[in-house]
């Protein structure tokens, strides 16, 4: 069976900063800002919660169907996705539009700063969920705001579980919209700051968003998860990265594993056993499609 992984697909374009931006920002000028960062360490990494997702799904022995859009530029990316095996049927290129960009810049302080292009990505929510027998589980993770609004919608009218993931999406939506996707979703993942905002904006406590589906999952990084199932809360421990090198990706690591146990029709806790053991993993190589298990 197929898993369908509705999200992004993006270039990242990575930069170190050999120096501090609290050394080259001045506070009483920020009105007339203009500055220019030297950086000698850049590398160009393939991204996106789609990819990676789907890149994680493959290192599993899972079939990956993504569900995303991509500009003129991502025949490079097109080709990788099908040499490492994934089902690039639904991927929709875009004429006249970049594939989303994330360009950051760290400095030696681990402070960023990020500019990022959606390009094709607004315009995903033209890309349909498909209609196919084989897909049995699905996750609608960050992508564009209307595109994830409308394959939520449309993969609770196909009857095809899926998790609700909004990562670094969920900013987009209002308590209304977020109640909407709860009552949609067989699952919801999000991670502890995420998992604030939720209660914040929908007004319900995580015990009610648990009642709703049949597992709440929150990350607490290396401190393991809490999984919120049949009114009980379970923490599974995390696991201890080898070294840190690089977090990009992680939580996709994290979602790949989640969703190839629920495929395989495992309990939740060991499902996001999988999840942390993958995380910890992928967090000792650098770019979101590197490592290997």
């Amino acid at each position: 069976m197929a898993i369908l992984v509705c999200g992004s697909l993006a270039f990242d374009t990575i930069m170190n900063f050999e120096g501090r931006f609290a050394e080259q920002i001045l506070p009483s000028q920020l009105h007339i800002l203009n500055v220019s960062f030297l950086v000698p360490g850049l590398r160009r990494e393939f991204g996106g919660c789609a990819g990676n997702i789907a890149y994680g799904l493959r290192q599993l022995g899972a079939q990956a169907v993504p569900l995303a859009a991509m500009g003129t530029d991502g025949q490079d990316y097109l080709e990788r996705l099908q040499k490492l095996g994934v089902d690039t049927a639904h991927v929709q290129r875009v004429e006249g539009s970049y594939t989303a960009q994330a360009m950051i810049m760290t400095d030696l302080d681990n402070n960023q700063i990020t500019a990022f292009h959606p390009g094709a990505m607004s315009s995903a929510h033209h890309n349909p969920v498909p209609s196919r027998a084989d897909i049995s589980v699905a996750i609608v993770a960050p992508d564009g705001r209307e595109a994830m609004l409308v394959h939520a919608r449309q993969l609770h009218d196909a009857g095809i579980p899926f998790v609700f993931d909004p990562g670094q999406g969920l900013p987009m939506f209002n308590g209304e919209e977020l109640r909407h996707f709860i009552e949609l979703a067989s699952w919801v993942t999000v991670n502890d700051y995420e998992a604030k905002m939720l209660t914040d904006r929908t007004g319900l406590s995580l015990e009610s968003i648990a009642e709703k589906v049949r597992s709440l999952v929150v990350t607490l990084g290396e401190q393991g998860c809490e999984v919120w199932a049949e009114g009980q809360k379970t923490l599974v421990p995390g696991v201890k990265a080898t070294e840190v090198l690089d977090p990009t990706g992680c939580g996709d690591a994290f979602r790949a594993a989640l969703l190839h146990g629920i495929e395989q029709g495992w309990p939740m806790q060991r499902c996001v056993e999988m999840g942390n053991r993958m995380g910890a993993l992928k967090i000792a190589s650098r770019g979101g499609q590197n490592y290997s298990l």
